[in-house]
């Protein structure tokens, strides 16, 4: 193999630019990771929003496929100062009539707190818990033939259900109706759709397993870590250099994109033939999101006390509201009570606000592209459940869509999942070839949320792209996760 710059040189440092550099430096091989920005981290960045010593996080806040993801928890990041805090309670679902529904550690007690579903949610998510670690590595990336068949089709056949559909075989009350609701609406679209229950039930699954922690100190926490140990390896980063063309990159055997297919065209797709231009041509994004941050005055005041005891909120009431919200956003409209997915992460992590003060993070989800201003209604959803709230409001911070899609290019029109997750770009995203992984030009990579298994802190794609690049170009075996 001819001498070159670098052996591989990775664009983007998200937590999958951040995953393939490693993987690819445990391998022997010398990598260059490039960063647009001057900070790494891609959606894992924190920074003072609002004012002095309050840390906001700019995108992701709470980690529970991070501290579960088989690459992370491969990697020593915990050396590298990395150190999650888990809330009391992974996520609470209030009601209008002043109770919440809960995702604790304990398995039978949120059970238990389901009253008549107690047994319904124990037969759903039991056996889920029992085989996710035969099957994390399976549905955490390409579609493959599974080493535990029989577990993954037990997954499957839930996972490939609409959750509305879902809801209705398994639950009867309004409070496993509504947790389920507001776990199934990460997937962002409508919960008619097919496999809108896969994200839903991954997400109990970790609630039970480890939790949903908080990185001390603000997602970026994680980024660095990451970071400090790919350049304990012998990796260099490289920041302020914004890619638009593969003429800008040093010499190389291999080049992975932490990019989406927009980008990807700009960048390389002279080089691609004209079927998989058009399969990227052809990808579809979905629905963006508008993202608040507050600083605050004191914590949110929540009516139900079960809140005051999470890190995750999910406002949205009932299973038919969340759902009525979901499917209008998705036709192009703004519903009047959205869907809120909150955060609050002070009240766990005392670095993110000055003493006696708190922060808040909440985001809903908008037509993609959208412009409107959702403050009022966001901050009317929280104040329904937390009368009082307006008033501890210091400052905030909004970002609608194109300053989302601003801040991270790979947040096209606001869209934070790199693509819509939906059964036409479940496994097949960003095209449909024997590896989502590779491109139609020799030793270039797609390695962003656009691959399997999509968005989320996990830095899988990462993993399994740069799997890919080590057996074609280098004949070499990646680091074997559990």
């Amino acid at each position: 193999m001819e001498k070159r710059d670098y052996d591989a040189i990775v664009v983007g440092s998200g937590p999958n630019g951040l995953g393939a550099a490693i993987t690819l430096q445990q391998a022997g091989l010398s990598v260059l990771l490039i960063e647009g920005k001057d900070t790494i981290g891609g959606g894992l960045r924190s920074a003072e929003l609002t004012l002095p010593g309050f840390v906001h996080d700019i995108c992701s806040a709470i980690h529970p496929l991070a501290a579960e993801s088989p690459l992370f928890k491969a990697l020593p990041l915990h050396e590298h100062g990395l150190e999650y805090i888990s809330p009391p309670i992974s996520a609470a679902h209030p009601f209008d009539n002043g109770t919440a529904a809960v995702l604790k550690k304990s398995m039978a007690e949120t059970a238990r707190l389901l009253g008549a579903d107690e047994q319904a949610y124990l037969q759903l998510i039991k056996p889920l818990v029992s085989d996710w670690p035969n099957i994390a590595h399976a549905t955490l990336g390409p579609l493959t033939i599974p080493g535990h068949p029989i577990a993954m089709a037990r997954f499957g056949l839930n996972a490939l259900t609409s959750a509305e559909l879902l809801a209705k075989i398994r639950f009867k009350t309004m409070e496993a109706r509504g947790l389920w609701a507001g776990m199934a609406a990460h997937s962002i679209q409508p919960l008619s759709n097919i496999a809108t229950s896969a994200i839903g039930l991954v997400l109990l699954a970790m609630g039970h397993l480890r939790g949903w922690p908080v990185p001390k100190g603000g997602s970026q926490s994680i980024a660095k870590a990451l970071a400090s140990y790919f350049v304990s390896l012998g990796g260099k980063i490289e920041t302020g250099l914004y890619v638009h063309s593969l003429q800008q990159l040093p010499s190389s055997h291999a080049v992975l994109l932490d990019v989406t297919p927009k980008q990807l065209l700009t960048i390389a797709g002279h080089q691609f033939s004209s079927l998989y231009k058009w399969q990227l041509q052809k990808y579809r994004y979905g629905m963006g999101v508008f993202k608040i941050d507050w600083a605050l005055d004191g914590p949110v005041p929540f009516t139900a006390p079960q809140c005051l005891e999470a890190g995750t909120i999910h406002l949205g009431n009932t299973l038919e509201e969340i759902a009525a919200s979901e499917k209008i956003t998705s036709v192009g409209m703004h519903p009047e009570r959205p869907f809120v997915l909150m955060a609050q992460q002070s009240l766990f992590d005392p670095s993110r606000a000055p003493e006696g003060k708190h922060t808040a993070w909440a985001y809903c989800h908008v037509p993609n592209g959208s412009t409107t201003d959702m403050t009022q209604a966001i901050e009317k959803q929280v104040e329904r459940f937390a009368p009082g709230f307006r008033d501890r409001i210091l400052a905030r911070h909004t970002m609608n869509t194109l300053q989302m899609e601003t801040y991270n290019p790979n947040y096209i029109g606001g869209d934070i999942n790199g693509g819509i997750i939906d059964i036409g770009q479940l496994f097949t995203r960003p095209a449909l070839r024997p590896s989502p992984y590779r491109t139609s030009a020799k030793g270039i990579y797609i390695c962003s949320s656009s691959t399997p298994p999509g968005g989320g802190v996990h830095g899988m794609c990462g993993y399994h792209a740069a799997s890919r690049a080590l057996r074609d170009i280098f004949d070499l075996k990646p680091l074997a996760l559990k």
